[in-house]
């Protein structure tokens, strides 16, 4: 299945997926992980190849270009940035990505040569069912693919390269983004509304054609540390206070059945225990903690904190302490006050063929920090699925899709 800039953003997509860029949580350095320059120094050059201008690599692992104006008055249409994230999550690994192409895909059972027995499916993944006729990209089953979020670059830079190449579309000024370090919630934190030079902004990071984002979850991450009393076992009787054993009944003192990543869904926020470490001395429980809702998530907040209160009651000589950070909020709370970015990414999906489709997001984007930052900044599709892990897969298809949407945003701009 034939569609404009199908074979561009193909082979875009292909090249950077065979790149590892995985980010680390666990890193204090900017990037993460060093081998992101690996893809974002390459985006460097690629950008100034195809005639972008300011093109700057920043001292906070960002690419920065901008596409000048084909109009002859640009200072009274918005400038609109489109970004993208060049990492992949920590979650499963993205070393030696071997990507499949499975053309005109028929319908049926995809296998994968590098895990036998792992199958992707229409029966476990719906929407890919509709893609029949096109062609979709894989990995082999030992990595990830990283779609999320090369496919946001591809299509960005495929943009790109269509609105330099033919100045008669007609476009205000656009920014360019490519950040490191989405996927552990750091993406743009030093990237400030100055430095991007966008009155509003996208980012090409979300699911199925025709998906148009304004409402993430807000998120806080939260540390419990428990410290208790250390001595030799052999002499620990009526002083031996565990705090490995303390953090096991911090973890029973949780919900089971509810408020939990794998019982909830739709508009439910959870808690979500990610990391436990320790020796009988000192334990720590790492938390990320999500809802839609302001008081939902202060909810959330409030029972860690009464289960630390309820250890401490129990063994009075146990230090347990609640450290709460916030990470980023709901983007709808800014831009409910001015949806204009939201309509015109509506009316560009529209004019692609496509139905826009309004979804909350089970997560965050970098938009999400824009937004609260000052530069209004929903989320747009790409195509990826069963992001995170083995299966993840993309139609080609979806993501040509998508550059015809961002192209048309800028020429709907432009009037």
């Amino acid at each position: 299945m034939s569609t404009p800039y199908a074979a561009a953003v193909e082979e875009r997509l292909l090249r950077y997926v065979q790149i590892d860029t995985e980010s680390d949580e666990s890193s204090d350095t900017m990037p993460s992980t060093a081998k992101q320059y690996d893809l974002l120094r390459p985006l460097v050059e690629e950008l100034k190849s195809i005639g972008a201008q300011d093109v700057t690599l920043t001292d906070y692992a960002t690419v920065l270009a901008t596409i000048p104006a084909t109009i002859p008055d640009p200072a009274h249409v918005p400038v609109i940035g489109f970004l993208a994230h060049v990492d992949t999550a920590p979650a499963f690994t993205g070393a030696g990505v071997k990507p499949r192409m499975h053309r005109n895909y028929d319908g049926g059972d995809i296998t994968y040569p590098d895990a036998p027995g792992l199958v992707l499916s229409p029966a476990g993944s719906p929407y890919l069912a509709e893609k029949a006729g096109e062609d979709i990209m894989t990995a082999s089953g030992a990595t990830l693919l990283g779609a999320d979020d090369k496919s946001g670059v591809a299509v960005i830079m495929t943009m790109a390269e269509a609105l330099l190449s033919d100045p008669s579309i007609p476009h205000g000024t656009i920014r360019i983004a490519f950040t490191p370090d989405e996927e552990i919630g750091k993406g743009v934190r030093l990237l400030t509304p100055e430095d991007l030079g966008a009155d509003f902004a996208y980012t090409l990071d979300g699911g199925e054609a025709g998906e148009l984002s304004f409402e993430t979850f807000s998120a806080d991450k939260a540390v419990v540390t428990i410290t208790g009393v250390s001595i030799h076992p052999g002499t620990a009787f009526g002083k031996l206070v565990n705090a490995l054993t303390w953090a096991a009944k911090f973890v029973n003192l949780l919900p089971e059945s509810t408020r939990t990543p794998e019982t909830t869904q739709e508009r439910q926020g959870f808690i979500h225990l990610t990391g436990m470490d320790g020796n009988p001395a000192q334990a720590r429980l790492g938390f990320i903690l999500r809802d839609f809702d302001r008081d939902g998530l202060a909810a959330h907040g409030a029972l860690l904190e009464s289960i630390c209160a309820s250890l401490r009651a129990a063994e009075p000589r146990l230090t347990v302490t609640c450290e709460i950070t916030p990470q980023y909020r709901n983007m709808r709370y800014w831009l409910e006050n001015d949806m204009r970015p939201v309509e015109l990414a509506a009316q560009a999906i529209q004019a692609a063929g496509l139905e826009p489709i309004y979804r909350t997001v089970r997560g965050g984007t970098d938009g999400s920090q824009m937004t609260e930052k000052g530069v209004p900044t929903p989320n747009l599709f790409t195509g990826q699925q069963d992001l995170h892990g083995p299966l993840e897969w993309i139609s080609v298809q979806d993501m040509a899709r998508a550059v015809e949407v961002c192209i048309g945003i800028a020429r709907l701009s432009a009037k």
